[in-house]
């Protein structure tokens, strides 16, 4: 194999100089061969010819920028990165050098890397050119890989006022602005995204959960209602609907929802839990009992479904299952008051006095803290009633 390809590019380079019996090829002859081979899509023998002019002349740039080219090609983009990067070192200058450098950084998952350089390239560019609109959307989607949603909505605003029949960059605006706490900004992006897709259940679900941050509960029942409608199947849509349900203690309906996510998604261990949790209320305690079970198994680090199962557990008076499911979830979360106002009541229902006083009082203080912090959050200036004067 290997002595057949070194036959095709000394043909290939022979060929260049006009048959096999004249000179060495020239440098000229060199790259033209390699360049043949490349757009020919022969990447292996055109990775081999791309050497020879490498080692030839190696101050020269073109032969790293077209070994990186190649190995992107193939996906290879941590390796194209240090070629791209060694040809831009000898020129600066080469076209299209920069923008490659930072689209193998922005692949491989390099998005800091690759936001410096897309930054450099658009300070270039005209504001209203194509090549500006591109690295544009490349700075917005780089910021939202981050997970730095507030640096992602400007650009992917900016991209989206270009491009008014751009629907995949409205919905990751949708998501940087929800992720970033711009609730109106997700509203008035939906508007834009109903324009193009009047049935994008992704799009109702975003705006229900900004309607939710923005205390609007009718119109977040109803956008997750008109998701649901649009398509019933869309990850999480019957989830957040039962979870509104389950908040304004509509818990047979909930109910509903959640037995409908879990059709769609048997493994889902939110909507195990909230059902569970949904039938305990409703008092179906044998029904709540097995699906309590199941969503600690799917998920281990679910607090709700292990306080639930301590409670079920100590009112059927497995006492050693009880404890252990309220110590899990003490564990899990400390600071929520319900898992030591159960632990006490647990303690109490066996006869642990101290045990149970103890956890009453944690109860007692977690309410002052948080009625505190509530205070603090409406009265920045006051003192909390009861609070302790500063030293």
């Amino acid at each position: 194999m290997r002595l057949r390809f070194c036959l095709t590019l000394t043909m290939t380079l022979a060929m260049a100089a006009g048959c096999m019996g004249q000179a060495a090829p020239t440098p000229d002859q060199q790259r033209q061969a390699a360049i043949s081979l490349e757009q020919e899509g022969r990447n292996a023998e055109a990775e081999d010819a791309w050497r020879l002019c490498m080692k030839a002349h190696p101050s020269n740039a073109e032969p790293y920028a077209h070994l990186g080219l190649l190995e992107a090609r193939q996906e290879h983009y941590k390796e194209a990165v240090p070629l791209y990067r060694k040809a831009l070192a000898l020129n600066p200058a080469l076209p299209g050098l920069r923008l490659n450098l930072g689209l193998a950084l922005f692949k491989s998952g390099e998005m800091k890397q690759a936001i410096v350089e897309f930054k450099a390239l658009l300070q270039r560019q005209p504001p209203a050119s194509p090549e500006a609109q591109r690295l544009t959307i490349l700075l917005g989607m780089a910021y939202y890989g981050l997970g730095e949603y507030s640096a992602a909505a400007p650009y992917l605003k900016q991209a989206a006022a270009q491009d008014a029949e751009n629907l995949p960059l409205r919905l990751a605006l949708a998501h940087s602005c929800m992720w970033s706490k711009q609730y109106q900004c997700v509203l008035d992006t939906y508007h834009e995204i109903l324009s193009l897709n009047a049935e994008s259940a992704e799009a109702d679900m975003l705006a229900g959960e900004a309607q939710d941050e923005l205390k609007n509960m009718d119109g977040a029942l109803q956008e997750f209602r008109d998701a649901e409608k649009a398509n019933p199947n869309e990850p999480d849509v019957h989830f957040g609907l039962g979870y509104l349900l389950w908040r304004l203690m509509e818990y047979a309906e909930a109910a509903r929802e959640f037995q409908a996510e879990l059709s769609n998604n048997p493994e889902h261990g939110q909507a195990m839990t909230y059902l569970g949790d949904s039938e305990m209320k409703l008092g179906d305690l044998k029904t709540a009992l097995p699906v309590l079970e199941k969503a600690t198994r799917i998920d281990p680090r679910n607090e709700l479904a292990h306080l639930d199962l301590g409670a079920l557990y100590g009112d059927a008076g497995r006492h050693n299952e009880a404890l252990r499911e309220l110590k899990i979830a003490e564990e899990l979360n400390p600071g929520d008051q319900n898992v030591h106002w159960r632990l006490a009541r647990y303690y109490q229902s066996v006869g642990m006095k101290d045990e149970a006083k103890a956890e009453f009082d944690k109860t007692r203080n977690l309410q002052k803290v948080a009625d505190e912090t509530t205070f603090k959050k409406l009265h920045p200036t006051e003192k909390a009633p009861g609070e302790s004067p500063a030293r």
